[in-house]
């Protein structure tokens, strides 16, 4: 699928020399074909016919025009499987592509808690909201939250109807706006829980969980489960609060998390076990800590949702079978928090982590999150 990109340019013809490709007069609209590379995933991009700006603006109008404004599900459906994993669109340009406002029929809005990044996530929910669609008949559609906002008020405020959100998420949701819980996500052992994993670069010297006092460790978003509360958790118990560490930071998801450990800006950091796993296996990072078994992700529906609809909703995830019958049509759903499907879930499943959350000043006693408790 093609997409409108910003890259640095390095024209061939009258342009100005750009000094290291750096200058901001480099920066303009490039329309991606076959006529451009990207070189070493730095966004680098190389021309071999010059563009004159107002020629590729004229350009882009015509693409949004002709193309965007007659496409349909069936189109979309058979482009979206080429989605670049570059993380070079923006969510609000996601989001223009997804949602379609030319539809009859009610749409419910889908979103989720970032885990990989919102390119890879889109590849994995995308076919797992066919599947719920053909299954209920209804009309969902992904959603990406905004930058200025979070799947908590996504979904508290009803700007989704429904979401896959991790447990702190949940728990702060339900105490917020009430939110309902529908199906927690199954492990590969068959369990409605999941563990957080605290990594190490695979050279490091760090070889047990009481040598992280006084090292620099990175969590990944401030509402994660895996990458925030179960490190903490793990953390307190072996007596190390964030004071006693010489530096911590919130990277935002998973992902950013491991990278701060590979690339050395962090000594360790709490993430994800099934993505741990998967790079210990690389041998990119080496696996310090396996946590005892929490909760896990599920599905979340604003609390204005009909009912019936919930029911429709949580019996399609019940019976959602990744391993078998919906297997092919599936991107790698083995990665995610709920590879095995779903279990039917309630709010009471979360009160353990709830009182977690309390207990280290994460959220007040009455369940209300306190401001700057964890400020970086």
């Amino acid at each position: 699928m093609s997409v409108i990109i910003y890259a640095r340019l390095r024209a061939k013809s009258r342009q100005p020399f750009c000094v290291n490709d750096k200058s901001p007069e480099c920066w303009y609209p490039v329309w991606f074909s076959r006529q451009v590379f990207l070189q070493g995933g730095g966004g680098y991009a190389v021309i071999h016919q010059y563009w004159d700006f107002y020629r590729i603006r004229i350009l882009m109008i015509w693409f949004v025009v002709s193309v965007f404004l007659p496409l349909g599900d069936h189109a979309f459906a058979a482009e979206r499987q080429e989605i670049n994993l570059n993380d070079i669109i923006g969510i609000e340009q996601l989001n223009r592509l997804i949602e379609d406002k030319k539809t009859d029929h009610k749409v419910f809005y889908f979103g989720f808690d970032l885990r990989s990044g919102s390119l890879e996530d889109a590849r994995q929910y995308l076919p797992f909201l066919d599947y719920l669609s053909r299954a209920t008949g209804l009309k969902l559609k992904l959603k990406f939250t905004s930058k200025d906002s979070s799947i908590i008020e996504d979904v508290g405020l009803g700007r989704v109807h429904f979401a896959a959100i991790g447990a702190v998420s949940y728990v702060r949701a339900k105490e917020r706006y009430a939110v309902q819980a529908i199906a927690r996500g199954v492990n590969k052992l068959g369990k409605a829980e999941y563990q957080s994993a605290i990594v190490v670069a695979s050279n490091s010297p760090i070889q047990s969980l009481d040598e992280i006092r006084g090292k620099r460790f990175a969590f990944g978003s401030l509402t994660s489960t895996q990458g925030h509360l179960i490190p903490r958790i793990a953390l307190k118990k072996r007596g190390i609060s964030l004071e006693d560490l010489s530096a911590f930071e919130y990277t935002g998801s998973h992902r950013n998390c491991a990278n701060a450990v590979v690339t050395g800006r962090a000594d360790a950091c709490g993430m994800q076990d099934t993505m741990a796993k998967n790079l210990s296996q690389k041998g990119q990072v080496r696996i310090l800590y396996l946590s005892d078994y929490y909760p896990s992700s599920g599905i979340a529906a604003n609390k204005d949702v009909p009912k019936e609809i919930i029911d429709k909703i949580r019996r399609a995830l019940v019976d959602f079978d990744p391993l078998g019958r919906d297997k092919k049509a599936l991107y790698h759903w083995n990665n995610t928090e709920m590879p095995n499907g779903f279990r039917a879930s309630t709010g009471h499943d979360y009160i353990e982590l709830q009182n977690w959350l309390v207990n280290l000043g994460i959220i007040g006693g009455e369940g209300k999150a306190r401001n700057g408790a964890l400020s970086q």
